[in-house]
């Protein structure tokens, strides 16, 4: 696990130029759902570790995933390694009882579940992909099956955007499936909305709504105290940013519109959040010919997007322009959009 942090902060070539494999999700996924759980956690090295050394992990984590949502995963993620590579490491090697030992690993899980997450948000897909798996490893090790299924929603997320859609839906169905027994509602309503994204881009209409209904109708049962805490950032604005995604892919732009109206957090720690659903709305209304709007809807995307460093908000961008056809980029509305969007950093690196 630690030569992985180590070849990352080094800027190993082999490793940033890995792009994910298919075989690794699907041999992830099978061995989370049918190993048998570990045995005793327990620890007897030099360091000794207890709850508050837990907690700490936890609290550090939460930090970067604040600076993640509002500046995008380019800005700390070597930042949340190092902490891994110099701070938990030794944590893991350390003295703990079993108890402590699978409370450590589930916050170590998290930590990993997020450093997946921002290195997938910066490009380094096959970097991402191996810290997802470690996190996958790292949670069944705790013996959290629920943790598990956010692992495995996360690779389904990845799957989606890299075009390997029925890998994506395979993912989300594990991610479903695996901890059926105790999974809350606002965690299946998470999972069914990626394999509704998979199935959108798939162009399985009729798989799509069902998976968005039950989606809507799960997360409808949730309660304050229903599912874990890093969980609870998804949400019915949340939610609502993924039926925008859907209906847009599917080409129901007019339901994309209406559904992802209510998409955006604007609290300004959501920054990348609300990038992507006011994209997804600038799209819509492109599609359905409404120029004028897509292209007002798009400049605030792109004001969004100033400080954020993303690899998928360049992705965003591209496909925004290439949904303007050669009629539109004559249009008046065109041209007194790219005026302004050319003074945007994120318009700017697309080119």
């Amino acid at each position: 696990m630690s030569d992985l942090w180590r070849a990352d902060l080094a800027d190993a070539q082999t490793l940033v130029r890995a792009q994910p494999d298919s075989a690794a999700w699907n041999t992830a996924s099978l061995r989370w759902i049918v190993a048998p759980p570990d045995g005793e956690l327990k620890r007897t090295g030099n360091q000794a570790v207890g709850a508050m050394d837990v907690d700490m992990i936890r609290s550090t984590a939460d930090a970067f995933s604040m600076l993640d949502g509002k500046f995008g995963g380019g800005h700390a993620r070597r930042a949340l390694i190092q902490y891994l590579q110099t701070d938990v490491r030794p944590m893991l090697d350390g003295k703990y009882s079993d108890a402590v030992g699978k409370e450590l690993h589930s916050a170590v899980a998290e930590a990993l579940l997020l450093a997946g997450w921002m290195s997938y948000d910066s490009g380094l897909h096959g970097i991402a992909q191996r810290y997802l798996i470690q996190a996958l490893r790292m949670a069944q090790a705790a013996g959290d099956r629920l943790l598990g299924g956010s692992i495995l929603s996360a690779m389904s997320h990845q799957a989606t955007f890299l075009g390997r859609y029925q890998d994506a839906a395979t993912l989300a169905r594990a991610a479903y499936t695996g901890p059926a027994g105790v999974l809350g509602p606002t965690m299946a309503a998470q999972f069914r909305a990626m394999e509704a994204r998979a199935l959108a881009r798939l162009g399985d209409e009729r798989g799509c709504d069902l998976a968005l209904a039950e989606a809507e109708r799960m997360l409808g049962l949730r309660t304050p105290d229903s599912d874990p805490p890093y969980i609870a950032y998804f949400d019915e604005v949340e939610l609502a940013a993924e039926i925008g995604h859907c209906f847009r892919d599917l080409g129901r732009s007019v339901e994309a519109t209406v559904r992802g109206a209510g998409s955006i957090f604007g609290d300004g720690m959501n920054n990348r959040s609300d990038f992507f659903a006011t994209m997804v709305q600038a799209e819509a209304y492109i599609n359905q010919g409404e120029i004028g709007q897509g292209f007002t809807i798009a400049l605030n995307a792109l004001k969004l997007g100033e400080a954020l460093k993303s690899a998928r908000c360049l992705q965003y961008v591209r496909e925004f322009q290439g949904r303007v056809t050669p009629g539109m980029r004559r249009a008046a509305e065109f041209l007194a959009f790219e005026e302004q969007a050319r003074g945007f950093r994120l318009w700017q690196q697309v080119g």
